[in-house]
């Protein structure tokens, strides 16, 4: 029998990487609940092993080093001390590249200029022990290249991921002379540079967004020109970067409801039913992280476009579970465009046994989507519900991720409005095939999809329950205070409280401004501490439906941020959530 405890308490693999001699796959493994993560060993067909407790595994020649306390580990213990946190770090031939603050932070007063510390790029080297710094600005991502002579380094001019992220700079290191140059401004949020080599020379490739909204694509630069070109086609949802011993890199590419190998420029290499969420290659041996639509994340391996064998196994115990049946949906919005989704069953039910209570869950981002994998989680999830009795819809309206970035970039400014509409759209046509219940309809989403279940229920009264974790009801008041600022609060939202005086744009995206029309009785869950989304959006929202005299209920979790971590909470946040759609549908 699944319970909040076998779901909280189970294991997950990530960030994997691949031993020089392409033999062994190292990866880390975690538990839903906040715990200590743990290094795992897999070679072929042996039995994984675990080898240390850390995190973000990584391999030298000679070794497999990992974090462990803030620390660079090897299976010997820590290579050296540092007096703050260690971020990243890379492994390279003659030395530890790593990225650090110079200082643990002072307990107190919080003082906006001074809390401004720079995570600097350091050099450790094994044989005096002597730690170097190598750049003094911000640095937020690094690459060696394959000969181990330059590092290519992204920037930011401060800390603060508004303005940082805005204005993102890439950088070569020399390593040998210890000379930099300046590759020019890259695009927002850059991250997870590659290097690679072509007949022209050397080129370095990232990750980044082409606008605020609109979603990720691969840039790539060649050393020679600096000229920072998108080279992700239209069609292309990109995912992550993988730098291999030679040849272009490879990428993780979201294709609808599955997910696609591609090697930058030369198109698709591979394509795989589900949602892989992590790659590491070296060319010819690639490795995945990969859940299908009723088995949880695990790890994959094999040639590249070739067929992958699992090697790891991480949650044994699901396997005697008895899932809801998760059928993929493929239709079209109101405006004719091309929109799929999931539908996920009670455990053995059909069509036929509808129609009933149905639930929709609205994924985040807006740029996120809802794959063809294991769908199980801390957050209330379908398997979760449908385990319940109900039926789960999972939608993916435009401004998601899978089908371009024409799709994605059309909610930039229209947040709620025709992605809206591809919801109700979805909704209407599972009540007419017999699958919905019209009268025991619900909703739910966290982040951006708690803004849609703000919004959906400012919009109409057909929802009887709704669940908004860590949403959104007003878009000004979180550019003005969301750690993200304007970058995206204000693409989505179409303006900020301070362009002159209003009636603003995000006034009329904001479902505060529709709060006198709400009736649906809606559970509001934020965490105390988060950043991304502050608690008062929840407190906003909680006043004005307490004026309407709204059945609602306000859940606030202490010490919390944007993702609910801690395992009582987690299992206060599932167990609460089902009673509230029992109850109600």
């Amino acid at each position: 029998m699944l319970t909040a405890e076998l779901i909280v308490d189970s294991r997950f693999p990530s960030d994997p990487v691949l031993s020089p001699d392409g033999r062994w796959v190292a990866y880390q493994v975690d538990t839903i609940a906040k715990g200590v993560p743990e290094i795992w060993l897999a070679e072929g067909d042996r039995q994984p092993r675990k080898v240390a407790e850390g995190s973000s595994p990584k391999w030298s020649s000679d070794s497999l080093y990992f974090l462990r306390d803030g620390l660079i580990h090897t299976e010997d213990g820590p290579l050296f001390a540092w007096r703050s946190e260690i971020t990243g770090f890379l492994p390279m031939r003659d030395r530890i590249v790593f990225i650090a603050e110079d200082e643990t932070p002072a307990a107190g007063i919080w003082v906006w200029s001074e809390s401004l510390r720079p995570a600097r790029l350091r050099s450790f080297d094994p044989g005096t022990g002597e730690i170097t710094t190598l750049l003094e600005d911000h640095v937020v991502a690094v690459a060696g290249r394959q000969d181990d002579k330059a590092l290519a380094v992204v920037t930011w001019p401060t800390p603060e991921l508004d303005h940082g992220a805005l204005d993102p700079r890439l950088s070569l290191l020399d390593l040998e002379t210890g000379e930099r140059r300046d590759l020019g401004r890259a695009a927002l949020e850059a991250a997870c540079p590659v290097w690679w080599r072509d007949e022209d020379g050397w080129h370095v490739a990232y990750l980044g967004n082409p606008e605020p909204v609109g979603g990720r694509a691969v840039f790539d630069v060649p050393v020679e020109t600096g000229e920072h070109r998108n080279l992700t086609p239209e069609s292309a949802c990109p995912v992550r970067l993988a730098q291999v011993d030679s040849g272009a890199p490879l990428m993780l590419v979201a294709d609808g409801l599955d997910t696609a190998l591609h090697r930058l420029g030369s198109g698709e290499v591979s394509l795989w039913r589900g949602q892989a969420d992590a790659l590491a290659s070296n060319g010819e041996i690639v490795v995945i992280v990969l859940s299908t639509a009723h088995r949880s994340k695990d790890v994959h391996c094999g040639p590249v476009g070739g067929a992958l064998t699992r090697v790891s196994d991480t949650a044994p115990e699901f396997a005697e579970i008895r899932w809801g049946s998760q059928e993929r949906l493929s239709y079209k919005a109101s405006d004719g465009l091309a929109l799929d989704g999931l539908l996920v069953l009670p455990p053995g039910k059909t069509r036929a046994d509808g129609p009933f209570s149905l639930i929709t869950r609205v994924h985040g981002g807006p740029y996120d989507r809802s794959a063809d994998g294991f769908m199980l989680g801390w957050y209330p999830s379908a398997q979760w519900l449908a385990l319940a009795g109900h039926a789960v819809f999972l939608p993916n309206p435009r401004g998601g991720q899978g089908h371009g970035h024409e799709f994605a970039a059309s909610v930039a400014g229209r947040v709620g409005l025709e992605e809206w509409s591809d919801l109700e759209t979805g909704i209407d046509l599972l009540v007419a095939e017999g699958v919905a219940d019209p009268e025991r309809l619900g909703i739910a989403g966290g982040s951006h999809g708690g803004f849609m279940t703000a919004w959906a229920v400012g919009q109409t009264h057909r929802f009887k329950a709704a669940l908004m974790v860590a949403g959104i009801c007003d878009w000004g008041m979180l550019a003005a205070t969301g750690e993200l600022g304007p970058m995206v609060e204000a693409g989505h939202g179409g303006s900020v409280g301070w362009e002159g005086t209003g009636p603003h744009r995000h006034d009329q995206l904001s479902p505060i401004s529709y709060a006198s029309k709400i009736e649906t009785p809606v559970l509001i869950v934020h965490g105390a501490d988060d950043t991304n989304v502050p608690l008062s959006q929840a407190e906003f929202f909680h006043r004005a439906l307490r004026h309407f005299g709204v059945e609602h209920d306000l859940v606030v979790y202490p010490g919390e941020g944007h993702r609910i971590s801690e395992r009582a909470h987690q299992l206060d946040l599932l167990r609460r959530t089902r009673e509230w759609f029992a109850r109600l549908l």
